[in-house]
């Protein structure tokens, strides 16, 4: 993980306007409460919970450090429609990626 200055954690205040730039991110309705970890068929225990929080808090580096994470999941939504709190968890997903492909890859 990269750090600022003392090393702190970089901030980035907007990331989640960014991300959400062409669809709706609506990831701070997510309660944490881990249902979509424990249902998810891949087993990929960073998302979304851990995932969405780092978005919301602008904390792009370790977003970007999950990329792998972000791209293996299936986008079966098997964690959204078991999801309590109605995060449209597969849509915040392919926000994600392609908040990636423009910034990391340059798509």
């Amino acid at each position: 993980m990269s750090s600022g200055v003392n090393g702190a954690t970089l901030v980035k205040p907007g990331l989640a306007g960014q991300v959400g730039i062409h669809e709706e991110f609506n990831a701070s309705a997510c309660m944490n409460c881990g249902v979509c970890t424990a249902v998810c068929p891949m087993g990929i225990e960073v998302l979304p919970r851990r995932l969405f929080r780092y978005v919301l808090l602008g904390m792009e580096e370790q977003v970007l450090e999950q990329t792998e994470s972000i791209y293996s999941c299936l986008l079966c939504k098997m964690c959204e429609v078991n999801c309590p709190a109605g995060v449209h968890i597969a849509e915040n997903v392919r926000s994600l990626r392609h908040h990636i492909n423009r910034t990391v890859f340059g798509l």
